[in-house]
């Protein structure tokens, strides 16, 4: 959670004084915190370019040099992703993704990589998630070229273990079983569903079957079709040269065949939600989990910093978020209260706001996020709440570039989802830009409480029931739209009992 009014500086200040009785002297020392004065941020931010280099083979390496440490980092953005599972295979592009480095190569076996690894006190990793993949290595600068030699192994000669892949799969079938114990994880997947449906790659879950049905062959295809230098982006950082950096990495993709077949482009979902209460009855916890929200837009919307600093203000704000104001500071009745307004890479993000409160509470909470969307949407903003949203996105711009990794990071990042670099240029601009009437107007055009699914899980009995001492807050008055009870599914096959 965030927070704005925290002073680490004044530790600093007072630890100078300790050491330096003298610097107190040659200061001014204000009466007050509230006259102290500071010198404007000048901050400058890097361009990609200055760190961007295609190598012979058309791989674009992201190169930001920091000797202050021997350490060495190396990132790789993989263009493949779960998109691309089978429909009888789900589960496939992930059990790859962790079987490349759990599953030992051709030419070493698991524990032995295992062991020059931890020897080396080398990071070395690699996953696959929705829509792209990610290997990485950290390393001391003195041992680099082994490290590299284990990094570029796994890349391209993963062993895929068949102990260790058995485990895997069990240790995936058994997880299944603890499905519906957690309310955040039924939160989490009952919303998905209600935003993007059962069809979509976002929302289509593992089963036994679909993890029983891949195989070792499965998982090298897979690696051969999506693992090749056509579909790297790499993004190195910390105490390098970088032409010493750039000639090892031709090096070692040299000889490695680029496939042709471009990549699947990631699909958008088919599927409209539907305003409504949606309940999942857990009668076993004392709170309840609501989350409430419709589609979002995309990240290319010209409005995007208007949407940001409105969210900010609404919900996304920590300690200063209206919502968290009145949910939490001003009635008790939660201890977090949020929303999030997504702008999608691939298609349109959600808008989310949710909380967890007592389940005799959970209307009333409820009534209160519905009000502050209604008022953010009605009222024009305080001066003072968007002078500390904005400045707060100002201020705190230059975090993307805190470090040589994060830098390098950001850039690979934008150069794989295809984002024109020159919006760093002008974001602080824009965010500056935002007046009051312009979150007004995108509130009133982008949050439409006619359109929201309510999600709440939790014992049913209880939170309909409501509070007794304040009968008018009623959860099932609350929706425009229908009221529907959604079962919880079978763990291992996904399958929802019918009502």
């Amino acid at each position: 959670m965030r927070c704005r009014y925290c002073a680490p500086m004044a530790w600093i200040a007072l630890a100078v004084l300790l050491v330096d009785p003298g610097f107190a002297e040659a200061q001014t020392i204000p009466a007050h915190p509230t006259d102290l004065t500071y010198d404007l941020l000048d901050f400058t931010p890097p361009t990609s370019a200055e760190h961007r280099y295609e190598l012979s083979n058309g791989v674009v390496v992201f190169v930001v040099e920091d000797h202050e440490l021997p350490l060495v980092s190396v990132s790789l953005l993989v263009r493949t992703g779960s998109y691309l599972d089978p429909a009888d295979k789900v589960g496939l592009a992930s059990l790859t993704g962790g079987q490349m480095r759990a599953g030992g190569t051709t030419s070493m076996s698991a524990a032995d990589f295992d062991e020059q690894a931890a020897f080396l006190a080398a990071q070395i990793g690699n996953s696959i998630g929705g829509t792209s993949g990610g290997a990485n290595l950290g390393c001391l600068t003195k041992d680099l070229q082994v490290c590299l030699d284990l990094f570029f192994d796994m890349l391209r000669n993963p062993g895929f273990d068949a102990g260790r892949f058995a485990l895997a799969k069990s240790q995936s079938i058994q997880q299944m079983q603890r499905r519906n114990d957690a309310t955040r994880g039924i939160e989490g997947r009952e919303f998905g569903r209600l935003m993007r449906g059962s069809d979509h790659f976002s929302t289509s879950p593992r089963t036994r079957a679909t993890v029983e049905a891949i195989t070792r062959d499965d998982m090298r295809a897979f690696h051969r079709r999506y693992y090749h230098p056509g579909n790297f982006i790499f993004a190195v950082s910390g105490d390098v040269d970088t032409e010493m950096m750039l000639s090892e990495l031709e090096r070692r993709l040299g000889g490695w065949a680029v496939v042709s077949d471009p990549v699947p482009t990631v699909p958008k979902p088919e599927f409209t939600p539907e305003p409504g209460l949606y309940l999942v009855d857990k009668p076993d916890v004392n709170q309840g989990r609501v989350s409430l929200g419709h589609l979002g837009t995309t990240r290319d919307d010209p409005d995007r910093y208007k949407l940001l600093v409105m969210n900010d203000i609404l919900g996304g704000g920590g300690f200063s978020a209206r919502l968290l104001t009145r949910v939490r500071s001003d009635e008790g009745l939660a201890y977090s209260a949020s929303s999030s307004f997504g702008v999608g890479v691939y298609y349109p993000g959600v808008f989310q706001a949710g909380f967890q409160s007592r389940s005799e509470t959970v209307a009333r909470a409820t009534a209160i996020v519905l009000e502050e969307i209604e008022r953010i949407r009605t009222e024009p903003v305080q001066e003072e709440e968007l002078r500390n949203s904005i400045g707060y996105f100002v201020e705190t711009f230059s975090r993307n570039f805190s470090s040589a990794g994060s830098t390098a990071g950001l850039f690979a990042n934008d150069e794989y989802t295809g984002r024109d670099p020159s919006y760093l240029t002008s974001y602080r601009d824009n965010i500056a830009a935002v007046t009051a009437a312009d979150v007004l107007e995108v509130a009133q055009r982008y949050l439409d409480p006619r359109k929201l699914a309510i999600l709440v899980v939790g014992n049913l009995e209880a939170i309909l029931a409501g509070d007794p001492e304040q009968p008018e807050f009623s959860l099932e008055d609350l929706s425009l739209g229908a009221v529907v009870r959604i079962p919880l599914p079978e763990p291992f096959t996904m399958v929802y009992p019918v009502p």
